[in-house]
């Protein structure tokens, strides 16, 4: 695992290191999390342990069970369309909130973010293209200047992180980078409601692409 603390680490790194492996598939769904082996791998005590297997539980990441220890929580198709409905509405929110709050900086970040993602198109590969993606979306939450949207999507963002990149499928990445600029053009703009319609529409069609690729249509 990633960011492994050392020893005495804070619950908070303990917390952090289990989450990243969890994202990063190195922890897989239905992985069994006992307390004691955690413990020695992360060079902690037990108790950082079991108060960082509470917090996962409590972000939907892992499921802890009565007698029978904690286990890495799957993603099922009706959690896939559950996150979506969430991640649409609350990044059209998103969207419309960076428009009304805009400035050049903001605008400055989107576009380089841009540049990235098409140079990852060219010279990385999925994982760098999602990163990049990922950076985007960030950028979009933070600048809306409210903590509990911030929250609420940084929660989202951790479902779809363990979901397989979109970018493997053939078309998306030009979809991607179109639809990112539909965004930016309407922040540009301050247009809000046209920037809430492009990131719910951008949301919209990573739905569909995620669906058909569990689907295997």
């Amino acid at each position: 695992m990633r960011d492994t603390p050392s020893r005495g680490g804070t619950t908070d790194a303990v917390t952090t290191a289990l989450r990243e492996a969890i994202l990063d598939g190195a922890l897989p769904p239905s992985v069994w999390l006992p307390e004691d082996e955690l413990a020695k791998t992360l060079q902690v005590s037990r108790t950082p342990v079991r108060e960082a297997l509470r917090r996962l539980a409590d972000e939907g990441l892992v499921i802890k069970t009565a007698h029978h220890g904690t286990v890495v929580a799957g993603l099922s198709l009706e959690d896939i369309l559950a996150l979506y409905v969430v991640r649409e509405n609350l990044e059209g929110l998103a969207g419309r909130l960076a428009a009304v709050r805009s400035d050049n900086r903001l605008l400055s970040a989107l576009e380089t973010t841009q540049k990235r993602l098409a140079r990852a198109a060219e010279q990385g590969g999925p994982a760098e293209m999602a990163k990049e993606s990922l950076e985007f979306h960030r950028l979009l939450r933070t600048a809306t200047g409210n903590p509990y949207l911030e929250r609420f999507l940084t929660q989202v963002e951790h479902a779809v992180r363990r979901l397989p990149a979109t970018f493997t499928q053939r078309d998306r990445t030009a979809a991607v980078f179109d639809e990112h600029q539909a965004i930016i053009d309407a922040i540009r703009d301050g247009d809000g409601d046209a920037a809430a319609a492009a990131a719910a529409k951008h949301m919209h069609e990573a739905r569909n692409v995620r669906l058909a690729m569990v689907l295997g249509s």
